[in-house]
């Protein structure tokens, strides 16, 4: 009844099917780890946003990298904006997606050392890519500013290209080595995402929060294809037996004709 299972055709479609089983649960358990990483990913950041704020050298220093335990932690920083040392980050996009730049502007500290501190956005020259644009001044005299520490930025992390020979004042990534060089100063690891004080006249625009990845849908990736990987074999059953059936009917049918009396 079964004999067809033998056929080239039933082989192939069952050494595709012995193949496709083992190729969607890696696929599952693949995004199921892409899950436990987003929502480990998720804590760290929600961990880092309700912590305590601290001093910004209780957290980093001359030449160190912050670690992604670090990264998001609120700093606290005493000292005065250095504006005539100020540089712009190009190719940046504010919350609806308008190309600009992020002002960055080293902040002394009363020790002498140096914090980059990232003000926040600001919109682009639209009749010139390399001239400077016109940035708001930083706020003068000795302040407290608060914000999110950040790691500094590489081309690996984020996909942008460090181009040379751009126009006086302007970089692609923020590197605090590369910006302890070019100030001669000591630079403190990272650079900060302002979020107080407030600017005046609400420019430049300071960086929202964090977004969450979307964990919960690789976890429905994961259940999806461990769904397919379980549904091959019962359509391979399905399809069997719907052939055996049909086979055994067709079977019947050509019986009953042959044994048939010949009409009179």
């Amino acid at each position: 009844m079964y004999r067809f299972l033998m056929s080239r055709q039933w082989v192939i479609l069952v050494l595709v099917a012995l193949l496709l089983i083992p190729t969607m649960i890696r696929l599952g358990i693949w995004q199921m780890h892409r899950y436990e990483e987003r929502t480990a990913r998720n804590q760290l950041v929600a961990d880092a946003l309700a912590a305590k704020p601290v001093p910004v050298e209780s957290l980093t220093g001359p030449g160190h990298t912050v670690t992604s335990a670090e990264r998001y932690r609120t700093v606290i920083a005493k000292g005065r904006f250095d504006a005539e040392d100020e540089v712009v980050v190009r190719r940046r996009t504010n919350s609806d997606d308008e190309v600009g730049y992020h002002v960055l502007t080293p902040f002394v500290l009363d020790d002498g050392k140096v914090l980059l501190v990232n003000r926040g956005w600001i919109p682009g020259d639209r009749k010139s890519q390399t001239a400077y644009p016109k940035v708001p001044a930083p706020p003068g005299g000795e302040l407290t500013v608060r914000g999110r520490l950040m790691p500094s930025e590489t081309t690996e992390a984020s996909g942008i290209k460090n181009l040379e020979g751009l126009p006086d004042r302007q970089i692609m990534l923020i590197d605090s080595e590369q910006q302890a060089r070019r100030l001669k100063a000591e630079v403190l690891g990272g650079y900060v995402a302002q979020t107080a004080p407030e600017p005046a006249g609400d420019t430049p625009e300071l960086l929202g929060d964090p977004g969450k990845e979307d964990a919960a849908l690789n976890y429905a990736y994961a259940v999806q294809w461990w769904l397919f990987a379980a549904a091959v074999p019962v359509g391979l059953v399905v399809l069997a037996r719907r052939e055996a059936r049909d086979r055994e009917q067709a079977a019947k049918e050509t019986t009953s004709g042959e044994a048939e009396p010949a009409a009179v």
